[in-house]
């Protein structure tokens, strides 16, 4: 991915992330019925993509991993 779809991505992903970190930050109403959607679930998915979005981004910008030394 090049550089402008990762921060599209990145930003759309953060969005979505405060959506429903805000959403499932709520008070529950007992009158409507139980919620259907698991927000708390979609926000740590959401923050796990951004989270493997950050790593490509800082691949992008030439971090690399270190080297595997067996036996260390």
């Amino acid at each position: 991915m090049s550089l402008t779809t990762t921060l599209i991505f990145l930003a759309l992903t953060l969005a979505v992330m405060v959506f429903t970190g805000w959403r499932g930050a709520r008070p529950p109403d007992p009158l409507k019925g139980p919620r259907m959607m698991p927000w708390r679930f979609l926000m740590v998915g959401s923050a796990a993509i951004a989270m493997l979005l950050l790593i490509h981004l800082a691949t992008l910008f030439g971090a690399e991993r270190a080297p595997w030394i067996p036996g260390a």
